[in-house]
Formats: C-alpha cells, sequence, structure tokens
C-alpha cells in the first residue's frame, strides 16, 4: 500500500527538464572554444597587422576619404560591450538560481547584438567607397566583414542559450554552455576594441604623417 502511495506521489510531481552538457566549467567544448579563440584571434591579429602594414607603406593620404567619424563607432563600442554585460550577468542570475532574471539579461544581450549588426550595416552604406574602389575599402571590409560574421554566429548561439535557460535547463550546476557562449560572445566584443582603435582611432595618430605623393 506505501509504494502505491509513493508511486503516486511520485506521479503528481511535474518533470523537470534535463539539463544541457556535464557539471562544471571545464568541459571538452570550453578547451574546444578556447582553441578557436586562439586561432580566430591569430587571423583577426594579421589581417589588423597587415592594415597597419600597409597603411604605412602606402603612398596616398590614409583613409582615401579623410579621417573616419567617430560617432557610429564609439556608440557600436559601447552597445557590443554592453551585450557582453548582459550575457555575463544572465551566467550569474543561473548560478542564484534567478531564472527570470537571467531570460531578461540575455534577451538584452541579444537584443543588443541585433542593434549592433544594424549600425554596421547602416555604417557600410553609407560610405562612399567599397570593397573594391581601393586598397583601404578593401581592408575595411574585409576586417568589419569577417567581424560581422563572427558575430551573426554568436548571436545565433546566443538565441540558443536564451532558449534553453528559458526552459530551466540549466542550474547553478551544469551551465557550462553558458559559459562557453558567453566565452565565444567576450571574444567578439575584445576583438573589436582591437578593430575599432585600428580602423576608427590610428588614422587620427598618423594624420600628422606627411604621405609620399600628396
Amino acid at each position: 500500500m506505501s509504494d502505491a502511495v509513493d508511486l503516486s506521489q511520485t506521479a503528481a510531481q511535474p518533470a523537470e527538464p534535463l539539463p544541457i552538457g556535464s557539471a562544471g566549467e571545464r568541459s571538452g567544448g570550453w578547451w574546444g572554444c578556447l582553441t578557436l579563440i586562439a586561432t580566430e584571434g591569430a587571423l583577426f591579429g594579421y589581417l589588423i597587422f597587415s592594415y597597419l602594414y600597409l597603411a604605412l607603406q602606402s603612398t596616398q593620404r590614409w583613409p582615401p576619404e579623410g579621417l573616419p567619424k567617430l560617432g557610429l563607432g564609439i556608440a557600436n563600442t559601447i552597445i557590443l560591450l554592453s551585450s557582453s554585460v548582459f550575457v555575463w550577468l544572465c551566467e550569474r542570475c543561473v548560478r542564484r538560481k534567478r531564472l527570470r532574471w537571467a531570460v531578461a539579461s540575455m534577451t538584452v544581450g541579444v537584443l543588443l547584438g541585433i542593434v549592433f549588426v544594424g549600425i554596421q550595416l547602416l555604417e557600410w552604406h553609407d560610405h562612399p567607397y567599397g570593397p573594391t574602389t581601393h586598397l583601404y575599402g578593401s581592408l575595411y571590409f574585409t576586417i568589419t566583414g569577417f567581424h560581422m560574421a563572427h558575430v551573426v554566429v554568436g548571436i545565433i548561439v546566443l538565441l540558443f542559450l536564451l532558449l534553453w535557460t528559458a526552459l530551466g535547463y540549466f542550474d547553478e550546476k551544469r551551465c557550462a554552455a553558458l559559459t562557453i557562449g558567453g566565452l565565444y560572445w567576450h571574444f567578439v566584443d575584445v576583438v573589436w576594441l582591437f578593430i575599432f582603435s585600428t580602423l576608427y582611432l590610428t588614422p587620427y595618430l598618423f594624420r600628422n604623417l606627411s604621405w609620399p605623393g600628396t
């Protein structure tokens, strides 16, 4: 009789969703993400080095159209860094069992990432040059386009993490996927700081140089 009562009580309890990923933070995916970051970081470093080298070797004014406007670039930098903060807050809220705050934080992080993409597309549209106009245009669109691709991939990852967070798949012990996804997103944000400094700020440092042929 007692066994029947226990079975009925167990059946009456709501089923909890299975967690996503393994317990702990140092899973195989974490190390895989670090490897990806190292590889992609080296590639971004090569692109930035190429930009700086060619800028110093150029015989024309750099950039050809004059100094870049900082307004949208600064705004996008603030937006992307803010997104990174909200993604970090999502993981913190999950660890403290605050599901609603976790979902809200990740939602804001995703929206800010989408806003970043929109502003970047607007800035591309407003430029009077394209990727085939001159050397500067080719470098600019290659670097920012490559970064944009990483941002889009990151947004897709964050959308999956948002869905899994809302469904309650993460808890304080099993949130490795949040850690890994956040690590990738933070990498994308840090890379943008180097890109912003290179494409938007260094032309102001180079403006006092006497370019041959100008």
